[in-house]
């Protein structure tokens, strides 16, 4: 029987709608069993603590457990990897940060591509950094350390825990833009205790993890990264107020493997941002010297394809390479 061509187009539609409703369903229905945050560096790290705090949010908003997996290795590339490569079915999420888009150019043999293989989730908070010296460093103000160190090419020591860190692109930043010469040492480990003692300079430190160093003045301060100043530090000018264009801060968030179900990424999104305007959970980000960072999955996917390019130029003009 030979049917009109309306009445088969309508039957055709039809049954390829069929395989579509049981994964409509099933994302409805998300999630019915634990999910499972991975982080990609050692329990106590940043984005540890970043995803412990929103993982206990959504465990509470999701009805099921929300386990915290730690992966570290290779900056965070272990873990991006077995995340990439799960099942899009939401359960296996991962803690991102800036250092994954710095990763995507540094490293140039990765098994993923960061951009294309990842479903953006939700955006969760903006990490504030801040240009911190020892106070033997004569320089009381931003232009006059850049004053001095053009006075001084090579005698100015830079501390980081590693090369292709954030402090490190920071820094590597801050160098290009405002044409001073300093000297990049890397560390294995905290370079702190280093630049507490004096043995070097300069560093671009976490605001969280400095503040108390500036209070003390033990470590004088003289810029935040960030675009424009903090509240927690209202008299310290940003960078961009002398070296005109300049902006960098880390940001934490998560993402899910590509082809995830819009409808869980949707509702993923929702609870987080729920959570990014409670005042208990404002409260604790504040406290870890960030700010709300509330974004719409694609806002974010965009962030993210916009800070990959913007330090793969910074990865190149200064030909970093990878331990």
């Amino acid at each position: 029987m030979k049917l009109p061509r309306r009445q088969f187009l309508h039957l055709a539609a039809g049954a390829a709608a069929i395989p579509v409703l049981p994964r409509i369903a099933w994302s409805l229905d998300y999630p019915t069993r634990p999910v499972h945050l991975i982080v990609g560096f050692p329990a106590g790290a940043g984005q540890d603590i970043f995803a412990r705090l929103m993982g206990q949010w959504l465990s509470d908003r999701l009805g099921q457990p929300v386990i915290i997996e730690n992966r570290p290795g290779a900056g965070s590339n272990i873990a991006t990897e077995m995340v990439v490569r799960a099942l899009p079915d939401g359960y296996t999420l991962l803690q991102v940060s800036a250092s994954n888009t710095i990763n995507a150019t540094l490293y140039d043999k990765l098994n993923f591509d960061f951009v294309h293989d990842i479903a953006p989730v939700a955006s969760v908070a903006r990490v504030a950094f801040v240009m911190v010296v020892h106070p033997s460093v004569p320089a009381k103000t931003l232009p006059e350390f850049i004053a001095y160190a053009k006075a001084n090419p090579g005698k100015i020591n830079m501390a980081s825990p590693g090369i292709g860190t954030v402090p490190h692109l920071f820094g590597e930043l801050f160098k290009a833009m405002a044409g001073v010469d300093m000297v990049h040492v890397p560390y294995r480990s905290n370079p702190r205790p280093d630049l507490l003692g004096g043995q070097v300079q300069i560093m671009f430190d976490g605001v969280n993890t400095s503040l108390e160093f500036i209070r003390t003045g033990k470590l004088r301060a003289l810029a935040v990264t960030t675009s424009t100043r903090l509240a927690v530090l209202p008299d310290i000018p940003a960078v961009g107020e002398f070296v005109p264009g300049y902006e960098a801060s880390g940001w934490q968030g998560i993402i899910a493997p590509k082809n995830t179900p819009a409808e869980i990424i949707d509702k993923l999104n929702k609870e987080i941002n729920a959570g990014l305007v409670d005042p208990m959970v404002k409260s604790r980000l504040a406290d870890l010297g960030s700010m709300v960072l509330l974004l719409s999955p694609t806002d974010f996917g965009k962030l993210i394809a916009d800070d990959t390019e913007k330090w793969a130029k910074v990865i190149r003009a200064a030909n970093i390479k990878p331990d």
